[in-house]
């Protein structure tokens, strides 16, 4: 993910300066491949919609991992649609925040990366997580339905779905076995819809992006403007 040490007034347009492809966006739950946009689209889970693959051979070999998550995700969804009142609304809100995180993935990775600080102090990434609250918006296409209501940093316990933990935690031994830091989670929440968003994070030495104190209007710009062209900006070589 990224940081920015920079004056207040934010160039959205400036272009991005990468030394190296680093992770903290959309990486493989397979075999831990970056995704290159211009060069190869990852393709989500069609049970979940949060888990991506660099192909469908990787999808495959991970399924006996990824199955109990998935189902559980899966569920979630089918026990809000028998509710009697909220039923489909719930199950819709469901679908767009997963469809919004998911087109907003680099952009929420980034602002959860600057608001714990993680350049700084890396081991906030064990104790705490970013909540994103979100409000509706009427019509559109999925990134365009809500908009940033507030921010916050949590403690970890916040999330108690023992599955999520577990697949927080395996993600988290994994990063940490190729030398990341290890996973932040970032929590998205509309009215009593939540989706969570674990990103692996790389150690702080090796990312080059800048530390910015001003994330939150970078993050409201974005969201508000339906903009998923998000890219972290490096005036260094080096973080």
């Amino acid at each position: 993910m990224s940081y920015y040490s920079q004056p207040a007034a934010a160039n959205y347009n400036t272009p991005p300066v990468h030394s190296q492809r680093q992770r903290g966006h959309r990486v493989c739950d397979q075999c831990g491949a970056v995704e290159t946009p211009a060069v190869q689209r990852f393709r989500l889970c069609g049970g979940c919609m949060t888990t991506q693959y660099c192909s469908p051979e990787c999808q495959k070999r991970n399924w006996p991992t990824h199955k109990a998550i998935c189902q559980h995700t899966q569920a979630t969804l089918a026990s809000a649609k028998q509710q009697p009142n909220s039923a489909s609304s719930d199950e819709n809100m469901a679908k767009a925040l997963r469809k919004f995180t998911s087109a907003h993935t680099a952009l929420l990775g980034w602002a959860g990366f600057q608001a714990l600080q993680l350049k700084r102090l890396p081991s906030n990434i064990r104790q705490n997580a970013f909540l994103v609250e979100l409000t509706p918006r009427p019509g559109g296409e999925p990134h365009r339905r809500f908009s940033i209501l507030s921010t916050h940093i949590v403690p970890r316990k916040y999330i108690r779905d023992p599955l999520v933990l577990n697949d927080i935690q395996r993600r988290e031994e994994r990063c940490r076995q190729s030398g990341g830091i290890g996973t932040l989670v970032i929590i998205i929440q509309c009215g009593g819809i939540s989706q969570v968003m674990p990103v692996e994070v790389d150690p702080p030495a090796k990312i080059s992006w800048d530390v910015r104190d001003d994330w939150a209007n970078v993050l409201s710009h974005f969201v508000d403007s339906g903009r998923t062209d998000f890219m972290p900006i490096s005036t260094t070589t080096r973080g």
